[in-house]
């Protein structure tokens, strides 16, 4: 659990690690879809990858054997509840991104600054009330 965990931390914050999980993804489905089916060459088990991920289903290539069918569910599953949020989050994540954000040093130093104008506010305002209280 660790490491799925692991893996879609890394996959989620790196478009290279992404690709790199979605090829690994059809690699594994067309390799499986392979062994599953009979008289299917490689070349069409990875064609039968692409286009189900893609959730595109073409239809020319289908599997039909049991395992294949659920090898066919599991994968389109994955995409649609994993890798496709992932990828759209990623891209979404960019476009939202505030370049002019404080950085966190930034936010200390701002901090540190607001504390000392408030202890001059805090002392100013004794200040003014000890002279008014004088003065009556």
């Amino acid at each position: 659990m660790k490491l799925l965990k692991h893996v879609l931390l890394t996959a989620t914050n790196s478009p290279k690690a992404l690709l790199g999980t979605y090829l690994t993804l059809i690699f594994v489905s067309a390799l499986l879809f392979w062994s599953f089916e009979e008289n299917k060459s490689f070349g069409d088990a990875i064609w039968w990858a692409v286009v189900t991920a893609s959730t595109v289903g073409y239809g020319d290539l289908y599997p039909n054997s049991a395992a294949g069918r659920f090898l066919a569910g599991g994968l389109i599953s994955i995409m649609v509840l994993l890798v496709i949020p992932l990828i759209t989050a990623h891209f979404a994540s960019k476009l939202i991104v505030d370049n002019d954000a404080f950085k966190h040093e930034e936010q200390e130093e701002i901090k540190s600054q607001l504390r000392e104008i408030r202890a001059i506010l805090e002392e100013r305002s004794s200040t003014a009330e000890g002279h008014g209280a004088k003065s009556e």
